[in-house]
């Protein structure tokens, strides 16, 4: 293709990411999906001076014929698509670069019988007429790779990824309780902490009559996947510089340097991190190396992408990248499993949110999100005793969740696997504390029901 490229007298820049992806679905305390799919998918990308185009294929490799045809489709695109009012850099790589640190053989072998029996270890004891086990196992092999028309050198990334969410369900009471696991290789597999965790969370649901929480401010611990999902948000928009310059972000240019968050908080973007898919060069080259993001709750800088850099008149910090790598700092509280929080002196009531559902940004100039509870939530009464509450719903602002209000961060940290289900594959993990504790997080809703 970069041959052709070349024939044609093209600055073509080509993109190429194929995927091996299985998904396990249960329903119903029985397997109601198990499919895969194997896809490549090719971008062709030509520039011209401040004009670019490109054109996107699913397609056989082997279908080379099919693929030049696109070159020429985009080719021919170029030639009427509006000029930027910059000037777009086209990708030169300096050197190959091959990156399979991500990547675990073992797990790329899995089969349906070892994700069947995975499945069967966590719900081992917990499944009754009432009590239903539902969830999925995904898994994949995902490679990327890199090419232009400048330079004969390349770039060639693969990893693994597994996420594994199970839900035990009362057809009755109709309450959920989850357990969540993420896997980079096939030792991070371990049905037994996820079994232990549901066992914990279904004695509480089931023994417990569920209460309606009454609004107002509550102190509250977010398990990982809460903390995850809202990082995420912080770190993959609030910190782009477009946004900044769009005005779609919280933090201001200015910011730099300035006490924004508790000092307890501290987030990198470290590429080195092979249980986070980190890769060692962005897709158009540029060495990736640790960003601070957050330290000791002082911004540190704006990320940009390569695009955004030539929009704004900046410099790249290598963040043209489909994933982030990004690492929340644990914290002096030693606290690494639900059974061990529970177990934890305290002096008030404590509400646990391991989960936020649906979580969404109302206001991105203000870093307001909302998103609720649900999936194991519990109300640890400071006498002792545990709670089950009705879902409840959390409008905060990333201040609120990571600001001068957080009590105390555990020592241990999780990796969490946000990666969606839905298009192209694209393994993003983030490493974060297990367990967070914030004062005064506002309830805005309590369900009376679940």
């Amino acid at each position: 293709v970069r041959a052709y490229g070349l024939k044609k007298k093209l600055n073509l820049f080509v993109t190429y990411q194929e995927e091996d992806s299985y998904l396990m679905r249960f329903a119903n305390s029985a397997i109601s999906l198990n499919t895969n799919e194997h896809l490549v998918r090719v971008q062709l990308l030509v520039m011209e001076g401040r004009k670019k185009a490109s054109y996107d294929m699913i397609v056989d490799p082997n279908e080379v014929k099919a693929v030049l045809e696109g070159v020429d489709k985009a080719a021919q695109m170029v030639k009427h698509a509006a000029e930027l009012n910059y000037d777009p850099t086209f990708p030169v790589f300096k050197e190959t670069v091959v990156g399979e640190g991500s990547y675990d053989r073992r797990l790329a072998r899995l089969t349906s019988a070892e994700r069947l029996a995975y499945f069967n270890k966590v719900a081992a004891g917990l499944e009754t007429d009432d009590h239903k086990l539902s969830g999925i196992f995904m898994d994949g092999t995902t490679t990327n790779a890199q090419m232009s028309t400048a330079t004969e050198h390349y770039q060639y990334f693969r990893a693994t990824d597994a996420k594994v969410t199970a839900v035990i369900s009362s057809e009755s009471l109709k309450w959920e309780v989850i357990a969540e696991q993420s896997a980079q290789k096939k030792s991070d597999l371990k049905p037994a902490l996820l079994n232990k965790e549901l066992k914990l969370l279904v004695k509480y649901y089931s023994k417990s009559k569920a209460a309606q929480l009454p609004l107002g401010k509550y102190n509250v611990v977010f398990g990982p996947a809460a903390i995850a999902e809202v990082a995420e948000i912080m770190g993959g928009w609030s910190c782009q510089g477009a946004a900044m310059k769009r005005g779609f972000s919280f933090l201001k240019d200015g910011d730099q340097g300035t006490q924004v968050l508790s000092p307890k908080f501290s987030m990198t973007d470290d590429p080195n991190r092979p249980e986070l898919y980190g890769q060692s060069h962005d897709m158009v080259g540029f060495a990736r190396q640790p960003f601070k993001l957050f330290e000791a709750g002082k911004f540190n800088n704006f990320t940009w992408d390569q695009d955004s850099a030539d929009e704004y008149g900046q410099q790249t910090t290598g963040n043209s990248v489909e994933h982030n790598s990004f690492v929340v700092d644990g914290g002096e509280v030693s606290c690494g499993s639900l059974s061990a929080l529970l177990k934890m002196r305290r002096d008030q009531d404590v509400l646990y949110i391991p989960y936020i559902h649906y979580i969404n940004i109302v206001n991105p100039s203000k870093g307001l999100i909302t998103g609720s509870s649900r999936f194991g939530a519990l109300l640890l009464k400071k006498n002792g005793r545990v709670v089950v509450p009705y879902n409840v719903r959390v409008t905060q602002a990333f201040s609120d969740f990571f600001g001068e209000r957080v009590e105390w961060l555990s020592k241990e940290q999780v990796a969490y696997n946000t990666s969606s289900t839905y298009g192209a594959r694209n393994p993003t993990a983030l490493l974060v504390p297990r367990f967070m504790c914030v004062k005064d997080i506002e309830i805005s809703h309590s369900n009376s029901s679940y």
